[in-house]
């Protein structure tokens, strides 16, 4: 127990009304989690407002409440506390509850449009290999060692993360490698967390619905940077464009990554198949089982971070060539006869073309590439015709199917998708609303060493559609259609 004293230290308060010193038993920004004892803090949320929900966390015993505006009433015996920003409060009260746990690990967290997940899960994957205990906070999963714990959110709010950081420190982790999304950054739910290090894998058109504009989404991303220590090291791709910039104004270590220009950790693509890369990392030749242009980049993050955290780099080499990378990322399957499936979380433009970009080169020529993508609802459309066109650009048929609708109507997005199609577009897709049945007949489109292409959800196994998540898994799916295909007379 602490006294709301000690956890309101390194926050400047406008306000307070009460006794300062009172024992606090938890933090809560949900009303409904409250208990006994607890200081619940209001937020002003994307959905609701906590402070409408003030007066139901006391009855269910909040003995303080931290607001950006003070209620008209107040209820006799409870301590209130005004501050500028409540969700910045959140997390350096949630980091002072827990003893500050990211100060007694490694934190590297990593971030950018697409790569966050595979970068901190082969991170992850690469130090226990190495032999140490580590812990992993990804959009797939959180997981301590063996123990796997379903993930909700790419970065989980400031007080489960720092439970979360606390749980793995006192179960003797020593490194945490964790995706940091801009959502989480803008909303200072990594605020107050020390960092060894972090790193940028690149940025592109994605979640303007929430930030409005590309230029505020570059500047969360490099709000990030900005707050590291001198203490820490930040990494970043040289071959972005805006990989520079990130750094400009870190008072961290800096180091870049690169498969075109000189860098600290310099790449070569020797061989890209389906049996994995074959490249140079600063001068040495190693094989990798994962695959893909953007899967060099990657593993160059990766094999940067280990160096900086001071392990061996020939030791790091042998290690990462035996890893395979994340759930839903570039994740195949081969039918009997030949078919061969990929099932991909590519949701951006840029994540799709990447993949796509990958495909062609793997192929030896022949095959047709059969798509089959769609755009999930409530969230920016001003991506859904450029991911239309670039399927339809690198594909040679595409199917155009639903995502997760949420709280739209399945066939406008598929009508989103279909604005500004080029002619030559238009004659390569069709539109099949029920992702199954589209799964499928990109099936039945497919011959022997075609390569049918399912994008957009990757590891998840879920299709949500008016706020019910309905059991859905694209690559068992495919799996099933693979089966039932191969039992059909050819």
């Amino acid at each position: 127990m602490k006294t709301l004293q000690q956890l309101l230290q390194a926050i400047r308060i406008k306000e307070s009304l009460g006794d300062l010193q009172i024992q606090v038993s938890a933090i809560e920004i949900d009303s409904r989690k409250v208990g006994a004892g607890a200081v619940f803090v209001a937020i002003r949320g994307v959905q609701s407002d906590g402070h409408l929900f003030i007066t139901r966390a006391i009855n269910a015993g909040a003995v303080a409440v931290v607001c950006d505006t003070m209620p008209n009433e107040k209820a006799a015996g409870v301590v209130y506390v005004q501050v500028n920003d409540t969700q910045e409060a959140a997390a350096l009260m949630a980091t002072a509850f827990f003893d500050h746990p990211s100060a007694k690990i490694k934190l590297v967290g990593v971030t950018g449009t697409n790569g966050k997940t595979t970068i901190a899960t082969v991170l992850f994957k690469l130090f226990r290999q190495l032999g140490y205990r580590c812990g992993l906070i990804s959009t797939v999963q959180n997981q301590i060692d063996d123990l796997v714990i379903p993930a909700t959110h790419t970065t989980p709010d400031a007080i489960s993360l720092n439970a979360l950081l606390n749980q793995m420190q006192r179960e003797g982790c020593t490194h945490v490698f964790m995706e940091c999304s801009s959502h989480a950054i803008h909303q200072h739910r990594i605020t107050g967390l020390t960092f060894a290090g972090a790193l940028f894998s690149n940025i592109t058109h994605d979640h303007l619905d929430y930030h409005k504009t590309f230029d505020e989404y570059i500047r969360v991303k490099k709000s990030f940077f900005d707050g590291l220590p001198a203490g820490a090291f930040a990494i970043s791709n040289a071959d972005d464009k805006r990989g520079e910039v990130m750094l400009q104004n870190t008072v961290a270590k800096k180091y870049f990554y690169s498969l075109k220009t000189m860098a600290a950790f310099k790449g070569k693509i020797l061989e890209n198949a389906l049996t994995g890369l074959v490249m140079t990392v600063n001068e040495k030749e190693v094989h990798f089982r994962l695959i893909g242009e953007f899967n060099a980049y990657n593993l160059l993050a990766v094999y940067g971070a280990a160096v900086c955290l001071g392990e061996d780099s020939d030791e790091v080499l042998t290690a990462l060539s035996m890893l395979s990378g994340a759930e839903g990322r570039f994740d195949y399957i081969i039918s009997k006869n030949g078919v061969i499936g990929i099932v991909d979380y590519a949701h951006t433009p840029d994540a799709l073309e990447n993949v796509l970009t990958t495909i062609k080169k793997l192929r030896k020529g022949h095959e047709q590439i059969i798509t089959v993508v769609g755009c999930g609802g409530d969230r920016d459309k001003t991506k859904r015709p450029v991911m239309a066109q670039a399927a339809c650009d690198l594909s040679d048929r595409v199917i155009l199917t639903s995502d997760n609708p949420r709280t739209e109507d399945p066939e406008q997005i598929l009508r989103d998708m279909e604005t500004g199609l080029s002619s030559a577009a238009k004659r390569k897709y069709i539109t099949i609303t029920d992702r199954k049945e589209a799964i499928v007949q990109a099936v039945a489109f497919a011959k022997p060493e075609d390569i049918v292409l399912v994008a957009g959800k990757g590891h998840e196994k879920y299709q949500d559609i008016n706020g019910v998540k309905h059991p859905f898994d694209d690559k068992l799916v495919l799996q099933e259609a693979f089966n039932n295909k191969n039992q059909q007379p050819l």
